[in-house]
């Protein structure tokens, strides 16, 4: 039986998809792009005082965004809600943020991009702007980012739980 991410398609790609995500290499990361304001709000996030013990990076905050808007609910249906009705209307020459993520949280967006909310006849957004919306719920939702701090620790969580163990230290 495939397992499948609650609120994801469950058409098999989108099972296949989620598969892959949890089987993925928990250290590997992927690039995307991220819309200029919503970058400069999770730079803001990476410098804040909040972010401590550890301090986490871009990849880990991009992800969180990722996660936490997927998690919430009907996260999907606000993704694509965003996208519809406010991202659209931004102007689509916006310059962008070259990021990196970690590759779970790609593979789920990439799920997403392949859905039937993104094929025809609805409007086909790229992964740019997928990742950019999460990012823009995630400020909406708590823009003092305590949220997507929280979601960045039960992130590294779950990686660590995922790492193989390491060679013994005695």
């Amino acid at each position: 039986m495939q397992q499948t991410q609650p609120g994801l398609p469950a058409s098999p790609s989108g099972a296949e998809a989620f598969d892959a995500a949890e089987n993925s290499d928990p250290s590997g990361t992927a690039d995307t792009f991220v819309w200029i304001e919503e970058h400069a709000w999770l730079y803001k996030l990476l410098k804040s005082p909040q972010n401590r013990s550890p301090t986490f990076r871009l990849p880990d905050l991009l992800s969180a965004c990722v996660s936490a808007t997927l998690a919430a609910p009907n996260g999907i249906h606000a993704l694509f809600e965003y996208l519809g009705t406010r991202l659209v209307l931004r102007d689509p020459d916006t310059v962008r943020r070259r990021e990196t993520m970690w590759r779970h949280q790609y593979i789920l967006l990439q799920t997403l991009q392949r859905s039937p909310m993104n094929r025809h006849p609805n409007p086909k957004f790229q992964l740019d702007q997928l990742t950019t919306a999460a990012v823009a719920l995630c400020r909406e939702a708590d823009p003092s980012g305590a949220t997507v701090l929280k979601h960045a620790r039960r992130n590294m969580a779950q990686r660590a739980r995922a790492q193989p163990p390491g060679p013994s230290s005695g």
